[in-house]
């Protein structure tokens, strides 16, 4: 029997889309903890049930991490141990968990990763381009003008670049990348290890063209190449 270090939060990495993903440990650490805190508790219940563990859940998202936090952490140096799940991948990364991780070390509180999937290296891994150095941007802005400004930013960046992007403004950002760094390589990976994983490679304007034929969806990770 693994013993859960008392008063310690874990962040748990948890499967992408395939349920199969998830790590013996992250599993163990899920059951054995007091209390798991979820980005979205109807997600991770399904993951939960898919796997017989009866854990307590609770909700801990973008609209109630402020205040959410401080409930915790007084959980967390009463003795109890806390596991923190996003829908899928590794928790804090273009995720939820920031204000409490920050709160966790600013008061001493074990922070314990448990790695496991991750959709920006699946897709880099997969891309078939340079990843001796690479950059992650996350989400770019929603808006075109500030969109454009943030990729002039990154038109002289030599290392590979990966982003996330959703499918309705998937070629509105192709074209805003197309418009301001030119003609690149590109692969896009939509709904990894997913029953629909697609992975396109090519150049701007052509993931332009499929895109704009095919309606984009599902979850999409962008690598470009310099």
């Amino acid at each position: 029997m693994h013993n859960i270090d008392p008063g310690a939060l874990y962040l748990v990495s948890t499967p992408i889309g395939n349920l199969e993903d998830i790590t013996l440990r992250a599993l163990r650490i899920l059951k054995e903890v007091d209390l798991i805190a979820a980005e979205d508790t109807r997600q991770t219940r399904r993951l939960l049930t898919h796997y017989e563990i009866k854990t307590q859940l609770t909700s801990y998202f973008e609209g109630n991490q402020q205040a959410k936090s401080e409930k915790l952490i007084a959980r967390l140096k009463a003795g109890e141990s806390i596991a923190l799940v996003s829908d899928a991948g590794t928790p804090t990364i273009s995720d939820p968990g920031y204000p409490l991780l920050q709160e966790c070390i600013a008061e001493a509180v074990p922070i314990i990763p448990i790695p496991g999937p991750s959709a920006i290296l699946a897709a880099a891994a997969v891309s078939g381009l340079p990843l001796h150095n690479f950059i992650f941007e996350g989400f770019l802005s929603p808006k075109s003008g500030k969109r454009k400004r943030q990729l002039t930013q990154l038109a002289d960046e030599e290392r590979t670049l990966i982003l996330f992007e959703s499918p309705h403004r998937l070629c509105r950002f192709l074209e805003d990348a197309l418009a301001v760094m030119g003609e690149r390589e590109i692969v896009i990976a939509r709904e990894l290890t997913k029953r629909f994983e697609e992975i396109f490679r090519g150049n701007i304007s052509q993931a332009l063209e499929k895109f704009r034929s095919t309606e984009p969806r599902g979850e999409f990770t962008i690598v470009i190449g310099v």
